[in-house]
């Protein structure tokens, strides 16, 4: 029986009750059991189940619990692609997101614009202090860090959710601390975790200490793990987390030659991953992401994937990017954004004179650009239930 019900054709009685829920429409209703309920809830927008909480007790209840919100994000298909841009009038950053496939079409409409901190944030953030960028997103949780301050977030704008890590300290004693983070999850343990990556500097640009410090969500403490070799220096402001792993690109310093540092969030140890083998690379530019789960390296215009994690032989190249013939301005690639089924890439790029980022649209396999209309570029996020609060 179960098989025989469509979900689409129930999406329209599930969102009439949403909406119109009394007594009176009891009699009309369909008389499902919960477990059919909830096969068909975990299929529906976060949107939706936000609004179908409201209706009873038992679907408040169903959608509430964590092993739903579990559920529901492994079979989530919505992505979105936002920004995260500050506004001196509300003294506030604005979150905005459009669904995935809003950067072939028109971008002014269908789109979700929210602020942060949320109206419900009773925290430390102060906004005339505070410089916020985002380290990563991982199962619909954002992480925001102050590196100046030295705060830390994690939000789900979504469901406006919020939580506040305790500050990460900078040894006062040390040269020049830079601090790069990683946010990512262990699936040993079933939690979250963020990393700090932090190297002191002298004058002559020696690396005095390259400090590594954890902090696992619903602990009060940063724990000192495994320090980084003190001879390579990150080039990314933010770790990827990919393959249970935090990864930074990083530059030797004594040859300038780039290599992939890893911390496993799992067993809390650094270790090196080699990138793919490329001549020249003292000289070409150099940028690392996540793509299809996988990582990704742009090695001057060359973009590579490596399929399996960890495994040097698995770097596979996917295409090569040509020379845009656009008058307008000069260009360089930044990075990958999202790679679509029908062979078309998100690329970002920025231009030479104004160091304006914008999102183009490259269809490598027939070799054709398209200028999209996001004047800046936007990431990849997947909605979802998961709360940071727990």
């Amino acid at each position: 029986m179960m098989e025989k019900i469509s979900v689409v054709n129930l999406i329209p009685i599930i969102t009439l009750a949403s909406l119109y829920f009394d007594d009176s429409l009891l009699p009309i209703l369909p008389i499902l059991p919960l477990d059919l309920i909830e096969e068909i809830f975990c299929r529906l927008p976060v949107k939706l189940l936000l609004q179908l909480r409201c209706v009873c007790k038992s679907w408040k209840s169903l959608i509430s619990d964590p092993k739903f919100a579990k559920k529901h994000l492994s079979l989530s298909t919505t992505h979105h692609l936002y920004y995260l841009s500050y506004s001196d009038p509300l003294d506030k950053y604005i979150f905005t997101s459009y669904p995935l496939h809003s950067i072939f079409t028109i971008i002014s409409v269908n789109f979700t614009r929210l602020e942060f901190p949320p109206h419900n944030y009773d925290g430390n953030y102060n906004p005339n202090t505070s410089d916020y960028y985002v380290v990563g997103c991982c199962n619909g949780i954002l992480c925001l860090a102050d590196d100046v301050e030295g705060f830390i977030i994690l939000w789900n704008p979504f469901i406006e959710k919020i939580k506040e890590l305790p500050p990460f300290q900078k040894q006062q004693n040390l040269y020049h601390g830079h601090m790069t983070y990683g946010f990512g999850f262990d699936y040993l343990t079933d939690n979250y975790k963020v990393v700090v990556l932090c190297y002191y500097i002298h004058d002559d640009n020696h690396v005095e200490k390259m400090e590594v410090k954890i902090h696992v969500l619903g602990t009060n403490i940063w724990k000192n793990i495994q320090e980084f070799p003190c001879d390579v220096l990150p080039i990314d402001k933010s770790g990827h987390f990919v393959g249970g792993a935090i990864n930074w690109l990083v530059s030797k310093v004594s040859s300038s030659k780039r290599t992939i540092v890893s911390c496993n969030l799992r067993n809390e140890s650094c270790q090196e991953i080699l990138p793919p083998n490329y001549e020249n690379q003292e000289v070409c530019y150099w940028h690392m992401g996540v793509l299809r789960d996988c990582l990704c390296l742009i090695c001057g215009d060359d973009v590579w994937l490596m399929k399996e994690y960890g495994n040097k032989d698995s770097w596979t190249k996917l295409f090569t990017i040509p020379y845009i013939q656009d008058p307008r301005s000069s260009y360089g690639f930044t990075k990958v954004v999202n790679i679509f089924e029908d062979h078309q890439v998100l690329l970002e790029y920025i231009e030479d004179e104004t160091l304006m980022r914008k999102s183009i649209v490259y269809d490598f396999k027939n070799n054709i650009f398209k200028f999209t209309e996001f004047e800046s570029t936007p990431e990849v996020y997947v909605e979802s239930l998961i709360s940071p609060c727990f």
